[in-house]
């Protein structure tokens, strides 16, 4: 360099060619990436509010605000009429006891769009950002044992007055659609189709991972004469499942057990002839869930098979999908943010080593099982609310 230079200064070695040094102009010090945040998300919430829906084929009432739900605080006053409430400020108010249902929930929800509107409030931004994406990306095995157990351990009699004796908390199947078929009945359909899946026989080791109350270990066990292990993160319910082994009379006491363990912990060996995870893998978390596929089919014999069932979003989602998946995540299903479109579950099985061999997607059997819950619920809910109350 040249003490001489004066005005822009140059580099004095032949091999740069005199390239000029950068200029220091505006960038980031005058405009930071918290700056761009806010404006996203400024964007994202205006959108969500004055976007026009691309599908407007479903025909509403176009009923009074009034006549599906009371405002019972008067700062909430201004929803009145066809002003729409956002769907955001309804549920939190409800929780709250300021807003209650004017007649039946389900018949009111299936009517939402005439009285609620979709749009992205700044108290779900605030999850979104300073809740969702933190244990998105983190997925420690401490924070998914402490949303696991806070949700799961809450109390075998809360779960069991909606999911009825079967205590199994996925989607029932549907066989006969001309007939009302019990929920008892839908899952029964449901093992036995998981089972006939994986062309489960006598003899095999089958893994039962994220395996709940132990239902599906305890029905293969008894009925396919395997060795059943399931594997959950809740202290409850690895109790109740042990429990429902002996119940389910399983001839051999050492043919079936479930353990209280982290999926991540499951040991190498041995290795397993079928292996089932039954919407647990959402909560594994997006980042984790290929080293997740790893794990599942190094767990594997080489001709071994592995059923997977997942719920996950549309690929044509809409902001309606996102407030609701928000809400999911704080109320209902903490952690599982892997509730991904089809697309991206196959992808990942593939780039994994799975090979695909059927797909089936059963949203209206779950559908059916939600309904089945939801009337078993309001047969209990006076018990339940006595015990746990109301929110």
């Amino acid at each position: 360099m040249s003490p001489d230079n004066k005005g822009i200064k140059v580099t004095n070695w032949a091999g740069v060619a005199n390239a000029p040094f950068p200029a220091e102009g505006a960038g980031n010090q005058t405009f930071s990436n918290l700056q761009l945040i806010s404006i996203v998300a400024g964007f994202f919430v205006l959108n969500s509010k004055f976007a026009t829906p691309w599908n407007n084929k479903v025909q509403h009432p176009n009923r009074k605000l009034e006549e599906y739900i009371i405002i019972k605080d008067p700062t909430l006053a201004g929803y009145q009429g066809r002003n729409k409430i956002p769907m955001e400020i309804f549920f939190e108010n409800y929780f709250d006891g300021k807003i209650d249902l004017n007649g039946d929930a389900l018949e009111i929800m299936e009517a939402r769009h005439d009285w609620a509107s979709f749009e992205f409030g700044f108290g779900q931004l605030k999850f979104f950002l300073t809740q969702w994406i933190p244990e998105t990306i983190w997925h420690s095995k401490k924070q998914d044992e402490d949303q696991v157990r806070d949700h799961y351990d809450r109390g075998d009699d809360f779960y069991e007055a909606f999911l009825g004796p079967r205590m199994i908390y996925t989607a029932g199947i549907v066989s006969d659609p001309a007939r009302c078929e019990t929920l008892e009945e839908l899952q029964d359909n449901k093992l036995r189709l998981v089972c006939e899946k994986v062309h489960l026989k006598k003899g095999d080791r089958l893994l039962d991972i994220g395996c709940g109350w132990g239902t599906l270990v305890a029905h293969a066990a008894k009925n396919f004469d395997v060795d059943a292990t399931g594997v959950t993160l809740g202290i409850k319910q690895t109790a109740y499942a042990n429990n429902r082994i002996k119940e389910y009379g399983v001839k051999n006491p050492e043919q079936a057990r479930v353990l209280c363990l982290d999926y991540r912990d499951i040991p190498a060996q041995p290795k397993y002839d079928k292996i089932t995870c039954l919407e647990m893998a959402e909560h594994v978390g997006v980042r984790l869930f290929h080293s997740f596929l790893l794990q599942v089919r190094d767990l594997m014999e080489d001709d071994g098979l592995f059923f997977l069932q997942i719920a996950g979003l549309r690929r044509t989602w809409q902001y309606e999908d996102f407030i609701w998946g928000l809400f999911m995540a704080k109320y209902i299903f903490p952690g599982a943010d892997a509730s991904c479109p089809l697309y991206w579950v196959i992808n990942q099985l593939e780039t994994a080593g799975f090979e695909v061999q059927d797909v089936d997607t059963i949203g209206v059997h779950y559908s059916a099982t939600i309904w089945r819950w939801y009337q078993n619920w309001l047969k209990n809910r006076d018990t339940i609310t006595a015990k746990y109350g109301k929110r």
